[in-house]
């Protein structure tokens, strides 16, 4: 994920999702609260939770993300 980048609010109706942090520093919005999350640690969304990932650094981050069951049409966004 390219430095100073972010996804669009939302959430996911069936599906849950683990993201590990391979490098850098994760920034994430759940629920209007902020975490950070630094490498080689992990966080997992639950479905319905709002959240998004952004990158407030100036390095790019990189992350692996594991959806179950797939997120692929299971993602409703929030906002424009």
């Amino acid at each position: 994920m390219p430095a100073g980048s972010k996804e669009k609010l939302h959430y996911h109706e069936k599906a849950q999702q683990f993201f590990y942090i391979v490098s850098g520093i994760a920034t994430f919005e759940i629920y209007g609260l902020i975490c950070s999350v630094g490498q080689n640690r992990g966080i997992l969304i639950r479905p319905d939770v709002k959240h998004m990932i952004l990158n407030n650094t100036d390095s790019d981050l990189e992350f692996i993300v594991v959806s179950e069951p797939n997120s692929h049409s299971d993602r409703v966004n929030i906002g424009s």
